[in-house]
């Protein structure tokens, strides 16, 4: 999961240079700040300090992760730029799916305790 969330850091990087140099600004660092906590609470989760905190970053991470498929899907269909984002909205599903995951059977586990 972690090296799934860092490369998808590193596209969000990419296409927000993109679209500063398009002179869009206001929703590239809504998709830069978002884009990157994904990764940022999935390493903070992995070295939680316990099962809830590990549920607790896990949680914040897909948040955050669906806050950038919105973002993605707004700059698609407002068409503010001709840069193609298709690719980054499935990752950012694939992304999603696996936390959801994560998280549903962190949550299951911390009931049975």
């Amino acid at each position: 999961m972690f090296k799934k969330s860092f490369q998808f850091s590193l596209k969000i990087i990419s296409l927000y240079k993109k679209l500063q140099l398009e002179r869009e600004f206001i929703i590239s660092n809504q998709i830069l700040r978002s884009g990157t906590s994904i990764g940022v609470n999935v390493e903070e989760a992995l070295v939680g300090q316990s099962k809830r905190d590990f549920t607790a970053k896990m949680s914040i991470s897909s948040k955050e992760a669906r806050e950038t498929k919105y973002w993605l899907r707004l700059l698609k269909e407002s068409e503010l730029t001709n840069l193609d984002v298709n690719s980054l909205i499935l990752d950012i599903e694939e992304l999603i799916r696996i936390l959801t995951s994560i998280v549903k059977t962190s949550q299951q586990n911390l009931t049975k305790n």
